[in-house]
């Protein structure tokens, strides 16, 4: 297939940019032939353009905005991971920002000024129409990762008394429709949500019905502070393509839509895997001091529990001299436990994210995962008991083996449910520190079950 830019392919079979069309583009920035990058680049979909920018060097980037000038594509902006967004706007006037929001739904204007600081935030907003300006300074005061920031202000609602032909054709009249849309809201003088039409539903109906008796009242409205995360599990549960976001007084504020939900879905399920290693918020395009900083809190919280972890070990030196296979089966003891708990945890923190694991089901959950664990440990114990006996020579050092097999298996299993469940009780994010927690408990307790149990059985 080829790509609309030119002769070069610009995806591979995988999906990701082509070598060839990156270093096509990258050598007309170095010979600061505009005329070539905007043969290439200007076709690209804005998806496409953001996946290309993504892939340059800080320098590229600035040189193909200046290149493109007011033809670059303003809705590659909301596509760019913040730090290259970040950089890209910077090197854009304030004018061509305020140009570029005006393109975009409201929603994706908020997203991209949202983390700017307060003074370019301002920069950009004076140069925007007042209304636009007043429609995105209220969207910013709502909290971050709210329904009030992922929604749509443009939206189309109607009173009950209009008639399906009053609504289409305000709907062809007018100049400030969303760019798509699922359906209609219904709404009193006061602007309080009544209920909604669908699209196909207004369409098959005819001209002189009342948009009253097409209201359909079984909505799902959403409060416009709601977490963004409740928000895509109301879309999940009743299956929405749109839900009505409306305040405290039930006066219908903006609308979300699939599309919104979407990328709260994605940008959730990243956040959570980042959190589990440590590492939230991170991105591939932060600089190389941030990212040191940053990573460098949890790595010093794993030093001082791999210290713990030693000193367990420590107590036990003179076991470990006398006989040399403890110092052999150590790693395996911990490895096995660390894993078993990497395990239950994940499966643990995933189902409090989702809800899936609360209060009334606290319990039964723990129970089950106390089986799998004695379970898992009654059968790893066996095979490390055989491993060890023929390895060794040594029956009851694999009987040793095997029971703290067991031991570390059943509390690896415990740790992983509890240790999150705590957390999340005392209102903490079991995502961020739940690994470190369960990693040191397997790595103690998998070292003096062994190590003590080989003292009393072989020494």
């Amino acid at each position: 297939m080829q790509d609309a830019a030119g002769e070069i392919e610009l995806r591979d079979e995988e999906g990701g940019i082509r070598s060839g069309f990156l270093h096509a583009v990258e050598a007309a920035l170095e010979a600061h032939d505009a005329a070539k990058v905007r043969e290439l680049t200007l076709p690209l979909h804005a998806a496409d353009l953001a996946d290309l920018m993504r892939l340059l060097r800080p320098e590229q980037r600035t040189e193909l905005v200046g290149t493109l000038g007011e033809d670059f594509d303003a809705a590659a902006l909301p596509e760019l991971d913040e730090p290259v967004r970040d950089q890209v706007l910077e090197v854009m006037p304030p004018e061509q920002v305020a140009e570029a929001l005006q393109e975009l739904d409201s929603d994706e204007a908020v997203y991209v000024i949202e983390d700017l600081g307060k003074q370019e935030q301002s920069d950009i907003l004076a140069k925007l129409p007042s209304f636009e300006r007043a429609a995105l300074l209220r969207s910013l005061e709502y909290p971050e990762d709210s329904a009030g920031r992922i929604m749509q202000t443009d939206l189309i609602a109607v009173p009950p008394f209009w008639s399906v032909g009053q609504t289409i054709d305000y709907m062809r009249d007018a100049e400030d429709l969303p760019d798509r849309f699922y359906e209609i809201f219904v709404v009193d003088p006061g602007y309080h949500l009544i209920g909604s039409v669908a699209l196909d539903r207004l369409l098959r109906a005819k001209r002189p019905t009342s948009i009253e008796s097409l209201t359909s009242t079984d909505i799902h409205p959403i409060e416009v502070e709601a977490d963004q995360e409740a928000v895509a599990r109301e879309f999940e549960r009743y299956n929405l393509t749109s839900a009505p976001v409306v305040d405290a007084n039930n006066r219908l504020v903006g609308a979300i839509t699939a599309d919104d939900v979407v990328e709260v879905v994605k940008e959730e399920a990243s956040e959570d895997i980042l959190r589990m290693g440590g590492v939230a918020g991170e991105s591939v395009f932060d600089p190389v001091m941030r990212t040191t900083g940053h990573r460098f809190l949890w790595l010093f919280v794993n030093l001082l529990t791999a210290i713990l972890a030693s000193w367990v070990i420590s107590l036990f030196d003179a076991t470990i001299q006398q006989m040399v296979a403890l110092a052999v089966l150590m790693p395996i003891v911990a490895s096995m436990g660390g894993n078993a708990g990497t395990q239950t945890m994940t499966v643990a923190v995933r189902a409090l994210a989702t809800q899936e694991l609360g209060a009334v089901n606290a319990l039964r959950v723990i129970g089950r995962e106390t089986a799998i664990g004695l379970l898992n440990g009654l059968l790893f114990a066996l095979i490390m008991g055989a491993i060890a006996l023929y390895w060794f020579g040594s029956g009851t050092l694999g009987l040793v083996i095997g029971a703290a097999m067991i031991i570390n298996l059943l509390v690896a299993a415990l740790a992983g449910i509890l240790i999150p469940l705590g957390l999340y009780a005392v209102g903490l994010d079991p995502a961020i520190a739940s690994g470190v927690f369960v990693t040191m408990c397997t790595d103690c307790v998998g070292f003096l079950a062994f190590l003590g149990l080989a003292a009393m059985w072989l020494v």
